[in-house]
Order: structure tokens, then sequence, then C-alpha cells
């Protein structure tokens, strides 16, 4: 076995996912250039609505993607402490932070993919929301593994009429091969606003990989059976594992 080859396809299982996600799911609306504050509106009814401060300009993918990583990288170093002694806070932080800015309808649908024609609209609709709150938990295990890692964000291009762009980024490890991670983002064409809905590390799409995983599931046994495992995955508690832990990627499994 090619030790290096193998090492690095861990690491970027741990190491690209849990910066990839917090940059490029972290994207924050600007308006008329000024800090203004919004509402953070769950898919959930009866949820409670959370205050967001507006400050990385969303109208343009490379603008956001690093702004968006310099404030939720902030704010992870601040609430560092309280996070060693509560992993969970990090749920907080990417509910408020990263999630009211993905649009995670769109990742649903991505994920059940070619199933998508063969549930209900029911089906779909109770699906969406759990979707949601299993991305909060996987997005909030990945961040336990973030350790002030250097990100080298790409410059700006023109955009012209493209409405689905990759923002390259490479993560910098001294001493090791660097990990390239692009981040997909896409426009919406009624708020002229970009979203994150996927990112690609070292050539593999998350959603790729998810929407194969589970779409042997919806065939087998339906998408309320993925559903119920979802909702039961969401539930888990945050925590913090060894850098020697074999189990990569265990944020994303969907069967045990």
């Amino acid at each position: 076995m090619n030790l290096n080859k193998s090492y690095k396809s861990q690491l970027f299982t741990k190491l690209a996912v849990s910066i990839a996600l917090s940059c490029s799911l972290t994207t924050v609306a600007i308006a008329s250039n000024e800090a203004k504050t919004t509402q953070a509106q769950a898919p959930v009814n009866g949820t409670a609505t959370v205050p967001v401060k507006i400050l990385v300009d969303q109208t343009n993918p490379y603008n956001m993607i690093k702004g968006a990583a310099e404030q939720t990288f902030a704010r992870f170093a601040n609430e560092k402490d309280a996070i060693k002694t509560n992993p969970n806070i990090l749920k907080d932080i990417v509910r408020e932070e990263l999630m009211p800015y993905v649009n995670y309808t769109y990742s649903a649908f991505k994920v059940i993919g070619p199933q998508l024609s063969k549930t209900t609209d029911e089906e779909r609709r109770e699906f969406v929301p759990v979707f949601y709150e299993y991305l909060i938990t996987s997005y909030a295990q990945v961040f336990t593994l973030y350790d002030n890692q250097e990100v080298q964000f790409e410059r700006a291009k023109p955009i012209e009429a493209q409405r689905i762009i990759a923002v390259n980024t490479v993560v910098v490890m001294p001493g090791r091969d660097n990990i390239d991670v692009a981040f997909k983002v896409r426009l919406d064409k009624n708020t002229g606003q970009w979203q994150a809905f996927d990112m690609v590390a070292e050539g593999i799409s998350l959603l790729d990989s998810k929407q194969a995983e589970i779409g042997g599931i919806i065939r087998q046994k339906g998408l309320p059976y993925v559903t119920e495992l979802l909702k039961n995955k969401s539930e888990r508690d945050i925590v913090f594992k060894n850098d020697g832990d074999n189990n990569v990627g265990t944020a994303f499994e969907t069967n045990d």
C-alpha cells in the first residue's frame, strides 16, 4: 500500500471536508453594502428564528467563500474553550452561521438523485427538514477536525452568464501534499444571490458520494426509511475524536 496515498486519502476526508464545509457553506448576504440583520429561518414549523449578522457579499461567489470562511473561523476561535467543554455548541454555530445560507432543499433533491421521480411529494416534504437537521449534525462533527490550517482562495474570475460555479481553494499542509478543494455554488435567479450546495475534495463530490450511498437504500427500502435513519443520526451528540482514529468520514455515514 502506498502509505502517502492512504494518508492523503484519509486526511482529505477528515480535514478537507471539515474546512471545505466550513468555508463553502458559510454564505452570508449583504444589502446596499451595509451590515444589517436578517432572520435565519429553519424549515421546521415552530423552530425559533436566529438573528444572523449580514457581513459577506453573497452577490459574488468568490468574495462569498473567502469572507464567509474568515467569519466562521473567527467565531470558532472565539468559542473554542466552550466548544471543548460542550461540543454540541458546534451545532448552534452551524445552525446560525451556515445553514441559513445553504440551499439544503436543492442539496437534498440532488442526494435523492434518480430516485426522486419514484418518491411522493409528501415523502419529499418530510425528507427535506430531516436532511436539514442531518446536515447540521454532520457539519458540526467535521468542525471538530479543524486545526487552524491555512486555506488559499482562488482569485475572482468573470462570472458572465454562469449559474453554477466551482470556487477552487487549496488547503496548505506543511511538509505534505496540499489538498485541492472546490466549492460548488449556485446562483438563485430570483434573489441574485449565490448559495452553496456541494464540495469536491481531491475530485470527489460529497453529494455524488452520498447520492450513490443513499440511492441504493431508497431503491431497497424507500425514502421514508432513509428519512427515519437520518433523523436518528441527526440527534447524535458531537464528539471529539483522537487524531489516530481510523474511522474517517463517520460524520457522513448513513448506515451502521
